[in-house]
């Protein structure tokens, strides 16, 4: 089985009111949409958020393509890790990583399946990250 996920982070303040979306879609053209809030945090904790609470929907061994409009996400996910756990968990100016908890709880999600990591342009006419966009953002009100 193959799926695709959506995911987005939104913030009214950052720090401030949090939401994080995911929508997940299964080749037989189902559709799941998840998405929750937190009362203080940040757009990057919320951005990480929704990839890790997808991922912890899927229990079988799976081929995954993920896409984020956060290059955050993407990058510290597919690139920047590597580095930060050779390094102790600390960044390239030597400052210990941020958002580390959540860094480890998608790195240990993504271990159990194929991921495809895809960046995707905000708010430039993809139908599921304007929904995912839409979704994140309500859960901040």
């Amino acid at each position: 089985m193959k799926l695709k996920i959506y995911t987005d982070g939104a913030c009214s303040g950052n720090p401030g009111k949090g939401g994080w979306a995911a929508i997940i879609l299964y080749s037989d053209l189902k559709e799941l949409n998840i998405s929750g809030s937190e009362k203080n945090t940040t757009n990057n904790r919320m951005e990480l958020t929704a990839p890790i609470m997808a991922l912890k929907k899927i229990k079988k061994k799976t081929e995954i393509t993920i896409y984020t409009d956060s290059r955050y996400v993407r990058d510290g996910i597919t690139d920047w890790i590597n580095k930060w756990k050779l390094n102790n968990w600390k960044s390239s100016k030597r400052k210990p990583v941020k958002n580390k908890d959540l860094w480890i709880k998608l790195d240990n999600l993504c271990k159990a399946h194929k991921i495809n990591w895809k960046w995707v342009k905000a708010h430039a006419g993809n139908k599921y990250n304007n929904l995912v966009d839409k979704l994140a953002v309500a859960e901040t009100k």
